[in-house]
């Protein structure tokens, strides 16, 4: 059995193949998900799994140097924008690597989401929960 968090087939294999500057996407349950890209759908129920649980579990198992979030994020939901910038910040000082953090209209967020090699959807149903991680390198 595989020793480290991620336990997800899909996910596992996802984060094998990310090469550099490779972006990938984790969304609430209710963002639209190109028929282009892959969705890795996680949602069971409303708020099962959370956002920031899925975030934490992927952010442990994979380099990234690239945050890009929606403008109405941090005032929409201002807890969890908060809690995710707190986790990028402690993965940052975890990694000793800096991750530039950028921020799109809510309409260029989801056109930017064509690029994902995949979509992760979660059962978080708390608005603007959307987050596209570009792949950086260990080394």
């Amino acid at each position: 059995m595989k020793k480290t968090a991620l336990l997800n087939a899909e996910l596992s294999h996802l984060v094998a193949t990310l090469g550099h500057t490779d972006e990938y996407t984790v969304c609430d349950a209710g963002l639209p998900i190109p028929e282009s890209v892959q969705r890795i759908d996680l949602a069971l129920t409303h708020g099962i799994p959370a956002f920031i649980d899925v975030v934490t579990t992927l952010l442990a198992e994979s380099q990234i140097e690239g945050v890009i979030m929606a403008e109405e994020f941090p005032q929409v939901s201002p807890e969890l924008h908060t809690q995710l910038r707190e986790l990028l910040h402690a993965e940052e000082r975890r990694s000793a690597k800096t991750f530039t953090i950028s921020y799109l209209s809510h309409e260029a967020f989801k056109i930017r989401t064509h690029q994902s090699r995949a979509i992760v959807r979660t059962g978080e149903c708390t608005g603007f929960a959307n987050v596209i991680f570009q792949a950086g390198v260990v080394f």
